[in-house]
C-alpha cells in the first residue's frame, strides 16, 4: 500500500476512534448519577467510622464551575474506558496487517491476557479504597474537620486503580522478556530475592497510604504473579530446549541443502 493510502487509513481509523470516544462520553454523561454513586461508595462506607472517631469529614466541590468540570472529567474518563474496545481495535486493525502470523498470535494472546489482569488489579484497588482512605483521613487531628474536594478524591481513585492495574501486568512483562530471550528461567530464579525486595519497595512508594496493610495488598499479588510468570518461563525454556535438541544435527550427519 502506498504511503498516502496508509495515511488515509490512519485518518479513517482515528476518526472512528474519536467517534467511539464521543459516543461513550455522552453515554457516561447520561448515566452520571449512578457512576458518581459508584465512585463515592467507598467514601460513604467509611464516613460512619470517621464520625465515631470524632472526625468530621465531607466531600465537597469548590468553585463556580467546579461541578461542571468534575462531571465532564468523570464522563471523559469513563468514556475512554467504555470506548476502549473501539479505539484498541482501530489501533490493532492498523498494525496487524504488518505482522507475521506468529507475531499476530503472540500479540493477540498478550492483549487477551493483559486486559483481564489490568481489570483485576483495578478491581482490587477499588475494594481496598475504604481502608486506604480511612487510614489517610484518620491522621486528621482532634477538633479539625476534613474537606475533600471532588477533584482530589477522583484523582486519588484513578491513581490507586492505575497503580494496581499496571502492577498486575508484571507476568506479561516477564513472559515477554523470556519469549524474546532477554532473560531465562534460571536468571529469574536467581534474581528472585532481589525482585521480591524491589516489589515491596515499589508497593511502599506507589501506594499513597502509609499503612503496611495496603502495601501488602499490592505487594503480595505482585509476588504471586511473578512466581507464576517464573513457572511459565521455566516451561517455555524446557520446550525450547526440546525443540533445539530435536533439530540439532549429529556430528556425522549431513545437513540438508536446498535445491
Amino acid at each position: 500500500m502506498p504511503l498516502m493510502e496508509h495515511l488515509r487509513e490512519l485518518r479513517s481509523r482515528l476518526v472512528r476512534a474519536v467517534i467511539g470516544l464521543v459516543v461513550a462520553t455522552i453515554i457516561a454523561l447520561l448515566f452520571y448519577d449512578p457512576i458518581l454513586a459508584f465512585l463515592t461508595r467507598p467514601y460513604e462506607d467509611i464516613q460512619p467510622l470517621l464520625q465515631e472517631r470524632g472526625i468530621d469529614s465531607e466531600l465537597v466541590i469548590t468553585g463556580v464551575g467546579g461541578a461542571l468540570q468534575f462531571q465532564l472529567k468523570i464522563s471523559l474518563v469513563v468514556g475512554i474506558l467504555l470506548s476502549s474496545p473501539v479505539w484498541l481495535w482501530q489501533i490493532w486493525a492498523f498494525i496487524l496487517p504488518a505482522l507475521h502470523r506468529h507475531e499476530k498470535r503472540s500479540a493477540l494472546l498478550l492483549t487477551a491476557t493483559g486486559a483481564p489482569l489490568f481489570i483485576g488489579g483495578a478491581a482490587l484497588a477499588y475494594l481496598i479504597l475504604p481502608k486506604a482512605m480511612d487510614v489517610l483521613i484518620g491522621f486528621v487531628p482532634d477538633g479539625v474537620g476534613s474537606l475533600i474536594t471532588g477533584a482530589e478524591y477522583f484523582n486519588f481513585i484513578i491513581r490507586m486503580m492505575l497503580v494496581f492495574g499496571v502492577a498486575a501486568e508484571i507476568p506479561i512483562v516477564v513472559v515477554l522478556l523470556n519469549r524474546i530471550g532477554a532473560v531465562s528461567a534460571e536468571q529469574l530464579a536467581n534474581a528472585r530475592p532481589w525482585t521480591v525486595i524491589a516489589i515491596f519497595v515499589f508497593a511502599a512508594v506507589a501506594t499513597p497510604t502509609t499503612d503496611p496493610l495496603t502495601m501488602l495488598f499490592l505487594a503480595v499479588p505482585m509476588v504471586v504473579l511473578y512466581l507464576i510468570s517464573e513457572v511459565i518461563a521455566k516451561l517455555t525454556d524446557r520446550r525450547r530446549r526440546k525443540v533445539a535438541a530435536a533439530t540439532e544435527l549429529a556430528d556425522d550427519e549431513v545437513s540438508p541443502l536446498d535445491d
